[in-house]
């Protein structure tokens, strides 16, 4: 059996598209997946069974809860080889980001750079953008301006919540709803 993260986009930041993630695993559920398992609440969600169509989640959220929001489906070799591809090591995971992007050709990301502070660094793999910010992502120019250069459905995590992912894909632990 398979297993997928699905990565939703927009939920439950700054009190719009709300969505409980008991509402979220009952969707997933009841599209055929095993073993589903939510994290914080902003739209991780892991699971078992065949490959998840991001389409219909999406058609299913939007029947039930009245908004559509882009969502990613990865493997699980998809989501570690993303993890794999990080070039830096940060010394505490909210200071580095994973801009979950799709497949990217050579994204000029020149603009953004030009606003980077002298400690941040960014880095472009085929499937993310990278941007470890140890003085902070609230502060970051780059941070801000970042996601006007990458497709639209991007979606970013902090680097704790990729690894909370990767352990729930690994050893199927139960997370917080």
């Amino acid at each position: 059996m398979d297993s997928w993260v699905i990565l939703l986009r927009g939920i439950n930041v700054g009190g719009h598209g709300k969505l409980p993630m008991a509402d979220l695993r009952y969707i997933v559920t009841a599209k055929g997946a095993q073993n589903v398992q939510t994290y914080i609440q902003s739209g991780n969600v892991t699971l078992r069974g065949p490959r998840p169509n991001a389409d219909a989640l999406a058609d299913e959220i939007e029947a039930r809860h009245g908004f559509r929001r882009p969502i990613m489906v990865l493997s699980a070799d998809e989501f570690a080889a993303i993890m794999r591809a990080c070039p830096f090591e940060p010394a505490e995971g909210k200071h580095l980001h994973v801009f979950f992007t799709g497949p990217l050709d050579a994204p000029d990301l020149s603009a953004p750079l030009a606003l980077a502070a002298d400690d941040e660094q960014l880095f472009a793999g085929p499937n993310a953008v990278y941007l470890h910010a140890p003085g902070g992502i609230g502060r970051s120019k780059l941070a801000e301006t970042l996601p006007n250069r990458l497709p639209p459905e991007t979606t970013a995590r902090n680097w704790n919540t990729v690894l909370k992912l990767a352990e729930m894909l690994a050893l199927g632990n139960s997370a917080a709803p």
